[in-house]
């Protein structure tokens, strides 16, 4: 392969700029001496110190100097290449320099954090690391965004609160959307709830959505249906679906929508669970929602399965919905007795500690419990150790409501096999980063909202049906996809055909041309790991801007 970087040491002309990030770096590191240093290093003509390089400020100079001093290398030195790379590059684009050609050096993670009270040993590391930055610099070669066509059309999967909140947003925004739903109606678990956590009439609200997909032009309905295959990438994914009279559909979509929700855990036999006289809060939802609730002592269990070996999480709605439940109890039947035990409450929001403290006012009694000695049910009883008076406590009840938590779908793992996308260890769908993007799935195009991903309340999971359907929309509405051209890439001459790098590609990226022998990258679903340049034993395989030359150039600078 041919470099594409004909530039001799005369052509380079390296700018190199060292942020102080405030005191979070210039407070640990001499950033003035790395600037100097920098000055020194060889291709660099321009340097410069910057409080805040991010800021507009900052980027503006990058731009002026680029422009003033036909800057064709960038440095920039500060903190995280994932959060500020992106930034950087396209500054430099807009200055009209390849962005490609821009390198980032993160002397805050490397060095300010990790020695701190060190300066020197800090200020020494920064030069290093900026020698180092330069020394690639020199070597990278320009590239052109990888561009593909797209289908304005989405598939989702799942028509519970999220999923119908992501197809009316988007049918909203005049794009083509196929709702996929397993049972016969819409609706999801909310058509199971009395009210809401606001005390709205579920099946009421969940029926004035349905409506509004239903009578969307723009949203094709599948109930009773299936995803059977999902194959293809960003933009242009190809599915089939199984209708409910057997046939199979297929079709072309541009990104994929996860929103298959969650269950309430049923357990037989836990603390006694019977159905009967020992129910779920979903049970007493049944029987407060057609008039069949009867109990004049009722003692609430919370945490019951969740939050011990077998399942660690919080399913965080259990406090809530717990609350809600006794104090409807107590308006309906103000003599009843109703009791919650619990470990802690979790009452997320202001809205919700209200709650709990009007629940107090109302009569309705609160018991901490021991989790290592559980609550005792039987013959008409609850036996618990209270352990704010450190004391066993005996509470007579006619009826016992297990808070138990929301759980994965059993079909959550068939539905990720179909996309390759992980799950949690709990069978839930796991987003690519909970603080940065905790609306997709590492896999460009596909996108995870409601319970599916964690339990959720209902109006979380249209929140976020809402705000994933924005995701889309800033895909979908865009004339071609333009990605990122830091992908591998297979020299076919020295390629032998071993087949090592498909098994190391945890996108599914590569493909292997019997006729030809070789194995080839299909760029779109490239993401620039570089697993496959790191196993390949006849080095045919390299990843754009780390190639072995421009690695080999900071050692050699180290």
């Amino acid at each position: 392969m041919k470099k594409k970087n004909q530039e001799t040491q005369e052509d380079l002309r390296v700018g190199v700029f060292i942020c102080d990030c405030g005191s979070n770096i210039a407070g640990h590191l001499d950033c003035t001496a790395v600037t100097e240093y920098a000055a020194t290093l060889p291709g660099v003509v321009y340097t410069k110190e910057n409080l805040y390089t991010c800021s507009e400020s900052g980027i503006g100079e990058i731009q002026d100097a680029i422009r003033k001093h036909q800057l064709n290398r960038v440095v920039v030195a500060s903190c995280s290449p994932r959060t500020h790379h992106p930034l950087f590059a396209s500054s430099c684009a807009q200055a009209g320099m390849n962005p490609y050609l821009f390198e980032m050096v993160n002397i805050r993670d490397q060095c300010s954090w990790v020695h701190m009270g060190k300066k020197e040993v800090a200020t020494g590391k920064a030069k290093d690391l900026v020698r180092m930055g330069v020394a690639k610099s020199v070597s990278l070669e320009p590239q052109d965004d990888i561009e593909s066509s797209l289908v304005r059309k989405i598939l989702v999967i799942g028509g519970g609160i999220a999923g119908l909140s992501v197809a009316e947003s988007l049918a909203g925004m005049g794009l083509e959307v196929i709702l996929v739903e397993k049972q016969k109606k819409l609706g999801g678990l909310l058509r199971s709830l009395n009210t809401l956590e606001n005390g709205a009439d579920a099946e009421e609200r969940v029926d004035t959505l349905v409506q509004s997909v239903e009578s969307s032009a723009n949203i094709s309905v599948m109930t009773a249906a299936t995803v059977k295959k999902i194959d293809g990438y960003i933009g242009n994914y190809r599915i089939i679906v199984d209708g409910a009279d057997g046939t199979a559909e297929e079709e072309t979509v541009g990104c994929i929508v996860v929103a298959s929700g969650a269950v309430p855990l049923v357990e037989n036999g836990l603390f006694g669970h019977n159905g009967k006289d020992v129910i779920t809060q979903m049970e007493l939802e049944n029987k407060l929602k057609d008039s069949s609730f009867a109990a004049a002592s009722v003692v609430m269990i919370q945490c019951a399965g969740a939050r011990d070996a077998q399942r660690e999480y919080c399913s965080r709605i259990c406090c809530m919905t717990a609350v809600k439940n006794a104090m409807i109890i107590k308006r309906q039947f103000p003599l009843a007795s109703v009791s919650i035990l619990y470990r802690d409450m979790q009452m997320y929001g202001d809205e919700k500690e209200q709650m709990l403290w009007d629940a107090r006012g109302m009569g309705i009694n609160f018991y901490v419990y021991d989790p290592q000695q559980p609550p005792e049910v039987g013959e008409g009883k609850v036996r618990f150790f209270n352990t704010v008076l450190g004391e066993p406590k005996e509470l007579k009840s006619d009826l016992v409501v297990l808070s138990t938590p929301l759980v994965a779908r059993r079909d959550a793992g068939d539905i990720a096999a179909l996309m390759r996308v992980p799950t949690d260890k709990n069978g839930f769908f796991l987003e690519a980063h909970a603080k940065l993007r905790p609306l997709d799935f590492a896999a460009d195009g596909i996108f995870i909202c409601g319970s599916a991903r964690y339990p959720v309340t209902s109006v979380e999971a249209r929140t976020q049906g809402i705000g994933v359907a924005a995701r889309v929309g800033a895909i979908l509405f865009k004339d071609r996809l333009v990605k990122s051209a830091i992908v591998a890439e297979i020299d076919a001459e020295s390629c032998v055909g071993c087949m090592g790098c498909l098994n190391v590609c945890p996108y599914d990226a590569i493909v292997y041309t019997r006729e030809a022998g070789v194995c080839e990258v299909q760029e779109i679903l490239c993401k620039g790991c570089g697993n496959c340049a790191a196993t390949c034993p006849s080095h045919s395989a390299i990843l754009r801007g780390y190639r072995p030359e421009q690695l080999l150039a900071q050692i050699r600078a180290i």
